[in-house]
């Protein structure tokens, strides 16, 4: 296989990555999902995801039918990806995908629940301890990730997720990583060399070297202070024999034989001697470093299976780990995957973006398809048009149903109490998009119909359809996609406050609705975010010109909202109105 083969590999990038990997070592950085090497070889970090994710998953990426379905997909992985635990995890997380086979969905939903329950059954300090193995160790280097699975062992988990660790040889795997660190090419400047810390003798040596490399360095200096020791000239050879015994700590032997026996000249004596111990311990050093590399080498070696196992365990438990965090954090559960007809159906839905901005949310209950949840949603029908207040919830329920849809699809769990998710080859997600023009409409029905119209199952989420044409044109269109969603056997729930001008309804298809209650003392819009099934909800704009009638300082702006207040109705204003301040006394 050539680079030019892989997705969003033109003869540019297989260019750039030839000259900084070569066409082997590009190759594999794809095959493995390493993005880190593809950053550093020059591809932006968006492009090497974008490069990786078709190789890692291109054809559960179909299932992203429309631009609105890949935007929830990017938050969603953006989101995954705060809890990752490493750098490398971060990678992975970013190139998960939704998964083409209900086969590969469910597998990789029992490898991440396995890591939720692993996750949920550490307490706190072991915790603790899992999450700073990984970040004291988090590199790409096999010295890492060996570090890391020893710090992981020390931490003593070894069960579920973590069982690959416990098969570790801990000892080979101790031993092999302190001859990877003491060899380790030059990470620490050491070019090739065995590294400090390995050996005290050669450490020892060494620094005994250096020491004897600095005085030869400086000759006239020793020379000085060794004829300030000897009181005469029988006695130079033994004043600095004592005084570079005592100044570089070296070995009394080392300088006793490096020391020439031919009397010279003062100045030539201390420098030929200096150079003779410099050697003598150069000798010494390169010795004992090639007794300590072979002891190293064959500690590797004896290890090296159980370090490319650490290797391969770390990376898989991170992702894992990774993964449990964000389940946890949002506390999922384990989506149902159905067969037969299409489902999707949740009980005590919430929606993680509001969870995510820490704000309160109400789970809700919704069905389409024959479901068996303990829910009111009707079993018999596969398409919906959702009704009901302004600012109701009704896109925030759109949002969680497709993030529900999309979680299930990548084999994660669900932030929901229960569902039960059909596998579904397109996910068509449109959002309201206020383009009042042709060319919003023609591209819209362009993203939106075609995939209803090809094999397979699909599963259509709309919102307001009716904000691109003008209305009469909007409802005839919207229930054409309706009648279309019905004939085509797809799953669809359609926003809109247009309710009234699509009956009758194609069947089977119902009305639900979500209702407004009023006002909070606070002005704030009570509503219930639970829909009615079966039921035309309204839109309850008497509500919000409540809230700008009460809030209005200005006279004559609070007299604009009043004429408004007549429009929608007088007596429902000053009702609701009355309503809440009768609230505010009561409290």
């Amino acid at each position: 296989m050539r680079l030019e083969d892989y997705w969003g590999v033109g003869p540019k990038t297989a260019a750039l990555l030839r000259e900084e990997l070569g066409e082997q070592r590009a190759i594999e950085a794809i095959e493995s999902v390493d993005s880190r090497t593809l950053a550093e070889a020059g591809l932006s970090r968006g492009r090497a995801t974008r490069i990786l994710r078709r190789a890692a998953g291109g054809e559960g990426l179909d299932l992203l039918a429309t631009r609105d379905s890949r935007a929830v997909y990017r938050d969603l992985v953006a989101l995954i990806e705060e809890y990752a635990v490493t750098d490398g995890a971060g990678d992975r997380v970013r190139v998960l995908t939704p998964l083409a086979s209900r086969e590969a969905i469910a597998d990789r939903l029992a490898e991440t629940m396995t890591a939720v329950e692993s996750w949920r059954a550490l307490d706190e300090p072991t915790r603790e301890a899992v999450l700073a193995a990984f970040d004291d160790h988090d590199g790409a280097g096999e010295v890492d990730a060996a570090e890391t699975a020893l710090a992981l062992l020390d931490a003593g988990v070894s069960e579920g997720v973590f069982e690959p660790l416990a098969a570790l040889d801990r000892d080979a795997l101790a031993d092999a990583t302190r001859a990877l660190r003491a060899l380790g090419e030059g990470a620490d400047g050491t070019d090739g060399r065995v590294a400090r810390g390995a050996d005290d003798e050669l450490d020892s040596l060494r620094d005994a070297l250096g020491r004897a490399e600095d005085m030869r360095a400086d000759a006239e200096s020793v020379l000085e202070a060794v004829r300030e020791e000897a009181r005469d000239a029988s006695e130079f050879r033994g004043a600095l024999r004592r005084y570079v015994v005592r100044e570089a700590d070296v070995d009394d032997a080392v300088v006793s034989e490096a020391l020439p026996d031919e009397a010279t000249a003062a100045d030539t004596f201390v420098t030929e001697s200096l150079r003779a111990i410099v050697s003598t311990l150069r000798e010494r050093v390169d010795e004992r470093e090639r007794e300590v590399r072979a002891s190293l080498e064959a500690d590797l070696e004896a290890g090296r299976e159980a370090v490319d196992a650490a290797v391969a365990a770390v990376d898989d438990v991170a992702l894992d780990v990774s993964l449990a965090r964000f389940a946890v954090a949002f506390d999922l559960r384990e989506p149902e995957l159905t067969e037969g007809e299409t489902v999707l159906a949740v009980e005590g839905a919430r929606n993680l973006d509001l969870e995510a901005a820490d704000v309160q949310v109400q789970p809700v209950d919704y069905g389409l398809g024959p479901h068996s949840l303990d829910i009111d949603a009707p079993t018999d029908d596969r398409v919906a048009v959702l009704t009901g207040a302004n600012s109701g919830g009704k896109t925030t329920l759109l949002e969680t149903l497709a993030g529900v849809a999309l979680l299930a699809h990548m084999g994660l769990p669900v932030p929901a109490e229960r569902a039960q998710v059909s596998v579904v080859d397109r996910l068509v997600f449109h959002r309201r998009h206020a383009s009042f023009n042709a060319g919003v409409l023609e591209s819209t029905l362009r993203s939106v119909v075609p995939p209803v119209t090809q094999e397979g199952r699909t599963l259509l989420l709309v919102d307001e359809f009716e904000a691109i044409t003008e209305p009469g044109s909007a409802a005839d269109l919207l229930h054409g996609l309706l009648t279309l969603a019905v004939e085509r056997g797809a799953l669809g729930v359609f926003v809109t406050h247009l309710a009234e001008d699509l009956e009758p309804l194609p069947t089977p298809a119902r009305t639900d609705g979500i209702f407004a209650e009023g006002l909070t003392t606070d002005l704030e819009l009570e509503v219930d975010y639970q829909p009615r099934f079966g039921t035309l909800g309204r839109s309850t704009p008497e509500f919000i010109v409540s809230r700008l009638v009460a809030e209005a300082s200005d006279p004559v702006e609070r007299q604009g909202f009043e004429t408004l207040a007549a429009a929608v109705g007088q007596q429902a204003v000053q009702r609701t109105l009355a309503d809440a301040e009768w609230s505010g006394k009561s409290e």
